[in-house]
């Protein structure tokens, strides 16, 4: 913008919320720095769904062209309880989810959405992304915040900058430190996460749908990731936590998993699983001065509406142009909070509601399959336009 000529933010972290604010702020013309400690952008997991409320951000941030070379846009979401041989409802996308929101409900690989937002980044002169950063202090001032790098060598570098922004994820450094909130808790499930090839499921699954699969404590997500011949799996229970994050062989499911047919064979075709505890974090302090918070730094919610990504991009888009126009930071991020908290409140208290109604057993699972069906299969867009309809560019 040419009234704020030399805002110079700095960022704690290179995943998808952090490169968002990047791109949004280089776009405006402030001069941005993102502090990352891994030695590359790395996105952990495997799928990712982008709903068209973070497709019209990204859109804006100029990435419709490279997000339609990797993104997949399923036909629908095909619905089974457990033990059924077809499924209860399809939900519809594709053209009809295009024509009530303007743009697609796509899938993709979360590592290739994180690239494709490096990439735009890079050929701006006023984005610098530094790697291999091992920690760094910061410090509200009078006129904005005094940071110390500790760089990868072990030399300590002194900055001065408009406003500090933490993106740095469910574990932030940022939040537990900087601003004194509180440590992320772990939410009671599991997260087994796999790929397999494309065609490994078919025909018992479609690989031009999404598959919800529903069972007695548990849950599987399965949708294909063409752009890497591959179908991405996700298995969801409640365990409780003795094992961190890392690669295991077979998911820990109840044995009754067995017994449907889907699960079964999900379990039979991966060899190799991630297994991820998930864990939420809530806040009451999402700044404190000109640190500020955003995407799961703020707000980790768990992944059963499909929006924790999404959720993050928003927040990008809204933050950006508040930091270039506000006089300062601190006011900038309280109008944050105040535009951002209520939305992201309601689609974490959504997506952990969808965990119980998932893992329902008999005879409630009886009750929530005949309000599914009576619903429709356009039904749940109209029951979610207030999530898909949301323009963070507007806002």
């Amino acid at each position: 913008m040419a009234d704020r000529p030399h805002r110079n933010i700095y960022i704690a972290g290179a995943g998808i919320a952090g490169l968002t604010l990047a791109l949004a702020l280089a776009k405006l013309g402030a001069r941005v720095t993102i502090l990352e400690r891994n030695d590359t952008v790395q996105e952990f997991g495997a799928g990712l769904q982008i709903s068209p409320n973070a497709r019209q951000a990204l859109n804006a941030l100029g990435l419709d062209k490279a997000l339609r070379k990797i993104a997949f846009e399923p036909d629908g979401i095909d619905i089974y309880p457990f033990g059924h041989q077809r499924p209860l409802t399809s939900l519809i996308l594709g053209e009809t989810a295009r024509e009530r929101f303007g743009l697609p409900y796509a899938v993709m690989h979360r590592a290739d959405l994180a690239e494709a937002l490096f990439k735009a980044c890079k050929p701006f002169a006023n984005v610098d992304i530094q790697f291999g950063i091992r920690d760094f202090t910061v410090t509200n001032t009078s006129d904005g915040v005094s940071i110390v790098i500790d760089k990868p060598g072990g030399d300590k570098q002194p900055v001065k900058a408009n406003a500090f922004v933490g993106a740095d994820g469910v574990g932030s450094h940022t939040r537990t430190t900087l601003l004194g909130g509180s440590e992320a808790a772990y939410s009671g499930y599991i997260a087994w996460r796999a790929l397999i090839d494309i065609d490994a499921l078919s025909p018992g699954l479609s690989t031009t749908h999404t598959s919800l699969l529903w069972g007695p404590g548990f849950h599987a997500v399965a949708y294909p990731v063409p752009h890497r011949d591959k179908i991405n799996l996700a298995l969801f229970a409640r365990e409780p936590l003795s094992l961190g994050f890392g690669i295991r062989p077979a998911p820990n499911l109840p044995p009754a998993a067995r017994r449907d047919p889907r699960f079964a064979a999900i379990l039979e075709k991966a060899e190799t699983w991630t297994h991820w505890p998930l864990a939420a974090v809530s806040t009451a302090r999402w700044h404190l001065g000109r640190i500020g918070l955003i995407g799961d730094a703020a707000h980790a919610m768990l992944p059963f509406q499909a929006q924790g990504a999404a959720m993050g991009i928003e927040d990008a888009m809204v933050l950006a142009p508040l930091l270039m126009s506000e006089d300062n930071a601190e006011t900038a991020f309280e109008r944050f909070d105040t535009t951002r908290r209520g939305r992201v409140t309601r689609v974490a208290s959504m997506s952990e509601a969808n965990g119980r109604i998932f893992h329902m057993r008999r005879p409630l699972s009886l009750a929530r399959d005949a309000v599914v069906r009576m619903q429709g299969p356009t039904g749940h867009l109209k029951r979610l336009h207030w999530l898909y309809d949301y323009d963070p560019v507007s806002r």
